[in-house]
């Protein structure tokens, strides 16, 4: 009776489902024979294809996004430049710039409705991750890049003299501008391709992020 009762529910679930009975039984046989490929997770649909997600994939994501226990960075006060390792991600050589929300950066004063509003429509803003300016057809707005010794730049606006392989990083102040940066060509690191959009909520949830207060505290100590 139970064995009968088993291949009715079975029977039933293919009727409703699609899904062949055979397909349910070799998931729990431990048969592989429907994973070609030898993978042993789900496919997800992303943009008009499957996207595999298997073992190997996952530890590539891990070595990208390394945990490190506050503890650690505190005990050996690392900074983001040695408790990455940045050269698992894409990188390009830039020029980088500074600028000001200010009149001898943007030609606005303070009493100007638009002072201090990016092209994406969000706040300028410097803490660990900031707003930059970049070439958008290179650098879409909400690309992430980490710049070192700078920390991480969102992009949010742009310029009529940033072209190509240029940024403008953002400081509060002419002083902040010439003490911190000046002009370097630097390699940068692309850790997120923007889409086209950027909101202060988003630029908020990156700032407020739980595991990078540590990095965040550094670099607010250091600005004070």
């Amino acid at each position: 009776m139970t064995l009968l009762f088993i291949i009715a529910l079975l029977t039933t679930f293919q009727s409703i489902s699609g899904v062949e009975a055979k397909t349910v039984l070799s998931k729990f046989s431990g048969d592989s024979s429907l994973y070609p490929t030898g993978r042993h997770f789900f496919d997800r649909w992303d943009h008009g294809q499957y996207v595999a997600i298997d073992q190997q994939w996952k530890h590539y994501e891990k070595r990208r996004n390394p945990k490190i226990s506050s503890e650690q960075i505190v005990n050996h006060s690392l900074r983001l430049e040695e408790a990455v390792d940045w050269s698992k991600y894409p990188s390009v050589e830039v020029v980088a710039t500074g600028y000001t929300a200010g009149v001898e950066s943007t030609g606005k004063t303070p009493d100007h409705p638009e002072y201090g509003i990016t092209y994406s429509g969000v706040r300028v803003k410097r803490d660990l991750y900031s707003t930059i300016a970049a070439d958008l057809d290179i650098f879409p707005i909400g690309t992430i890049l980490f710049i070192p010794g700078y920390g991480y730049g969102v992009v949010a606006d742009k310029g009529g003299a940033i072209k190509g392989n240029r940024i403008d990083l953002y400081y509060d102040t002419v002083e902040d501008v010439y003490k911190y940066w000046g002009k370097k060509k630097i390699q940068v690191y692309i850790v997120k391709k923007g889409n086209g959009k950027l909101s202060e909520e988003e630029l908020k949830r990156l700032n407020e992020d739980e595991t990078m207060q540590v990095f965040r505290q550094q670099y607010l100590q250091s600005k004070s």
